[in-house]
């Protein structure tokens, strides 16, 4: 497809889009495609209409609500300054949303970012406002992948016509992330190429009366002191705003410091006549635990801060999808030389994501579709281990990973057969953070991508009593048989399609050690879609876009929240071929990202709650600081020598369960035995009631469930949590007396009517005795509404429902309208391993929210870190990394 057809279908699906934005109600796919038509006989084009209409009816499906923020309201700010300023223009801010128009953004979704990028700025100081100092720190909570970039372009935009002179955007610890933020910002801001050897005016600065903002940095050098300096000039020699994007590396952040100390500060050593803003993409990468000198967590933070402190007027906002890390840690655990934390006491900003967008909801938490994306590796252990060295000997691939690539070819014929050839679609492969390992993984892929690349080229115009001859093309068909046999083809069409795969197929090893550049515009500018397999480490987790990411394959053994959700690049937007996704991962993983996605949708409900309740941002920091994941986070920062570390724990608004059970027959039957007589007896005397799905008792004495909990026998690897949760109880007892009990069981049970009946799961992870359930989930979904009165669901329902993003009821909306701790137990039928026979007993315990001082003391040392966790990757010898 030539770059002339591209240009005209981009041209054409504007119009569109434009279009069906004036419409008064929803338009059906024939309206779109008759509009389609039309609008094409105009432009008096007669190509392929499929990428416009479905381009166009995902633009008038999308919305974005305006998200949910927390403020110190006790601070003396008026966010309403933004509305009562007259004077500014907003020339930068318009340019931007013309830009997005022009690139294909719905109109719908164009003004949401606005009104967005609208609200934060009121967070932020008005930049003209009286006063010799201010400052204002805080932090917007967005998802990976989701549009966090567009949404910080939007808010530098705005700042730069409010007034704000001095934009700072620190761009992760990657070169390849900051190279590709700065060609972002030279797009959408800049509106110039920064390349040295190709000025260029580019998107908006195709305005010729566009006032092009001033950078030091360019898509090639970061900031650097000697440059600077040889310019000779200061922030104040220009009307225009001045924008750099660093690198957070102490090295530049020091560089940075230096030039603005000697060039630009008075005679105080401060800053006083420009107000600066400093974006933190990333954020919680300042917290990353490694003992390499420039990527220093606490040096990082230090030169951030001295930085900041240099200005009179200064505001930090910091971006990130990951929250439970270094900017909620400790928020006072500094020394004067560094001035003022980092901490967000001013704002905390909630994103939501627009409709279109794939999730960890849909990835991980939803089971049905959570079925059509994940797909677990069970077969790599033996091959490429989680704890493999730098020089481990590759000699074969897992199988899983050629069904992967198998699959993958697949889908790219499945999409050219959609009309999206001039589209990028990508694999990506990340096994290993070692540079010589990624390179012979990469040479393995080679030879197999050739292998099948020579197979397709014989055998995609046979007959099928031919072609089926061949062992690769057996494994193709058979990826199309198990993955894709409903995406709308037959294996023959996908078969004859197979050729035009290998046509800009392309391998690459992405990381800081390599000079192969995953370069997707080289091919825009061709008009052709880039098939692109990418195998790397670090630099694939970190930012780093992999655009048309179709199938992903990781099997790395992390467990740190911001680590393991960044390298979830598989989330984002995926138009027209979100069916055809594919995310293999190993079954700890799985795991984890369906944990991390419950805890981040929990803390997005305590925003919520917070708000309400006209609590602070400093009180919700507390409480992150204090919940469960956050222990990991800094367990693993502070046990390198494994020393035993004290820690605070809050339970408030969570459910905790046995997720690791014991298969011992004669634990399980003492269990039993233990519910039979608590049954018999009512839980002290209470009577039964049908909930439809098991039998509740209200109102049971906690000190009773605190009894029942403490004669409970759990596996070993899950004592220390249990004691836990029963210190935690016996803490609430004051405000919270009383419990629920609810006994699970499907199907009833008239033959025993003291037994409970089986939940069927399946075995996937048996370590010796210790059965790790799925996705470390015990219920069902939706369980905790059980023996909830209609009017109490429906307080519920209208908690969910309430404000600008409806959503479905969920378990923590239940909790929160149950307002009281609910114990819930479990048999359980295990399926899928000879080795485990049931019944298994299990519990779980809900605790009410609301209770955000409440903790209890946890001591925790390596060997529970790694009960809790698993071994981690050691970070200080990653590879993949910037000096």
């Amino acid at each position: 497809m030539s770059v002339t057809i591209i240009t005209e279908e981009r041209n054409i699906a504007n119009s569109l889009i434009s279009g069906l934005a004036n419409m008064a109600e929803t338009p059906t796919r024939e309206q779109v495609e008759e509009k389609a038509k039309q609008i094409a006989a105009i432009f008096g084009y007669t190509g392929d209409l499929r990428n416009v209409i479905t381009e166009a009816m995902i633009s008038v499906d999308t919305r974005m609500s305006a998200g949910v923020s927390l403020v110190d309201v006790a601070a003396k700010h008026d966010d309403q300054w933004v509305h009562k300023r007259g004077d500014i223009a907003w020339t930068y801010a318009n340019a931007y949303e013309i830009f997005l128009l022009k690139e294909g953004w719905a109109p719908r979704m164009v003004q949401s970012l606005s009104d967005v990028t609208t609200r934060i700025l009121g967070y932020l100081q008005d930049p003209l406002s009286d006063g010799t100092s201010w400052n204002r720190r805080g932090l917007v909570i967005g998802h990976v992948q989701s549009g966090k970039t567009a949404n910080y372009t939007g808010l530098i935009a705005k700042a730069a016509d409010a007034g704000y002179k001095f934009i700072i955007v620190i761009a992760g610890i990657h070169n390849n992330l900051r190279r590709q933020t700065q060609e972002r910002i030279d797009e959408a801001f800049i509106g110039r190429s920064s390349a040295p050897d190709d000025r260029r005016t580019i998107g908006v600065g195709l305005d010729e009366h566009y006032p092009h903002p001033v950078t030091l940095t360019t898509v090639n050098d970061d900031f650097s002191k000697k440059t600077a300096d040889q310019g000779g000039w200061r922030l104040n020699d220009f009307s225009k705003p001045i924008i750099f994007v660093i690198k957070k590396n102490v090295k530049t952040l020091e560089a940075l410091y230096k030039w603005l100390k000697e060039m630009n500060a008075q005679g105080d050593g401060r800053i006083g006549d420009v107000p600066m803003l400093m974006i933190d993409d990333e954020a919680d990468n300042a917290s990353i635990n490694t003992n390499k000198e420039d990527l220093d967590p606490t040096r990082t933070n230090a030169m951030i801060r001295r930085i900041l402190g240099l200005f009179a007027k200064s505001c930090y906002v910091g971006y990130t999808a990951t929250p439970f890390a270094n900017i909620f840690i400790n928020p006072d655990a500094y020394d004067d030389d560094v001035r003022e934390e980092l901490f967000p006491r001013d704002f905390i900003y909630c994103l939501d994501a627009p409709t279109t967008y794939l999730g960890a909801e849909k990835v991980f938490l939803d089971e049905d579709s959570s079925q059509t994306f994940v797909r677990p590796i069970d077969d790599c252990e033996e091959l490429i281990p989680h704890t493999h060295k730098r020089d481990h000997t590759i000699t074969e691939l897992p199988p899983s990973l050629y069904r992967a690539l198998d699959g993958f070819i697949v889908a790219r014929a499945i999409r050219n057969l959609r009309g999206q050839a001039s589209k990028h679609c990508s694999m990506m492969i990340n096994v290993s953070r070692f540079v010589p390992v990624q390179k012979a993984v990469r040479d393995f892929v080679s030879l197999r991508e050739k292998k099948v690349r020579e197979a397709v080229r014989a055998n995609y115009l046979m007959p099928e009593s031919v072609s089926s001859t061949n062992v690769h093309m057996q494994a193709l068909k058979r990826a199309f048989d198990v993955e894709y046999a409903d995406a709308g083809f037959t294996w023959s069409e996908v078969k004859a399609a197979l050729n035009s795969v290998f046509d800009y197929l392309h391998l690459y090893v992405i990381n800081s050690k390599s000079d192969e550049v995953l370069d997707y515009g080289k091919y825009e500018k061709e008009g052709v879609g880039l098939t692109a397999v990418a195998v790397g480490g670090l630099s694939l987790s970190r930012g780093l876009t992999i655009e048309g990411l179709t199938v992903s394959y990781m099997y790395r053994n992390t467990q740190m929240y911001d680590t393991l959700m960044q390298m979830g690049r598989w989330f984002g937007y995926r138009p027209g071929f979100e069916d055809l996704c594919r995310v293999y991962l190993s079954r700890d993983s799985i795991n984890w990202y369906s944990h991390i996605a419950q805890a981040a949708e929990e803390l997005t409900q305590q925003v919520k709650r917070m708000r309400r309740d006209g609590l602070s941002p400093r009180q919700f920091g507390l409480y992150v600081m204090t919940h469960p994941d956050s222990l990991l986070i800094t367990a693993a920062n502070k046990m390198r020598t494994g020393e035993k570390v004290m820690f605070r724990q809050n339970f408030s608004g969570r459910m905790l369960e046995s997720y690791i059970v014991s298969t011992d027959r004669e634990v399980n039957a003492a269990n039993f035995t233990l519910v039979d007589s608590a049954w018999r007896d009512g839980f002290g005397g209470h009577s039964p009631e049908d909930t439809g799905k098991g039998v509740m008792f209200r109102d049971v004495a906690v000190e009773k469930i605190e009894d029942f909990l403490l004669s409970f026998q759990t596996h070993s690897q899950f004592a220390d949590r249990k004691a836990d949760i029963v210190a935690y109880l016996r803490t609430l007892a004051d405000s919270h007396p009383v419990g629920d009990v609810l006994l699970i069981s499907p199907r009833g049970g008239a033959d025993d009517p003291y037994r409970l009946n089986g939940q069927s799961r399946v075995v996937a992870d048996l370590q010796g005795s210790a059965w790790r359930l799925n996705k470390d989930r015990v219920a069902s979904r939706g369980d905790e509404k059980l023996g909830l009165s209609p009017a109490q669901q429906a307080e519920a329902q209208a908690l969910a429902t309430s404000g600008d993003k409806p959503v479905a009821p969920s378990d923590t909306h239940y909790r929160e309208i149950r307002n009281k701790p609910l114990l819930m137990l479990h048999s359980l039928d295990p399926h899928g391993d000879r080795r485990v026979s049931g019944p298994i007993s299990a519990f779980g315990v809900s605790f009410p929210s609301g209770h955000y001082d409440t903790e209890i003391e946890v001591v925790a040392n390596r060997v529970w870190l790694e009960r809790m966790q698993g071994a981690p990757d050691d970070p200080d010898v990653e590879e993949d990394y910037d000096a």
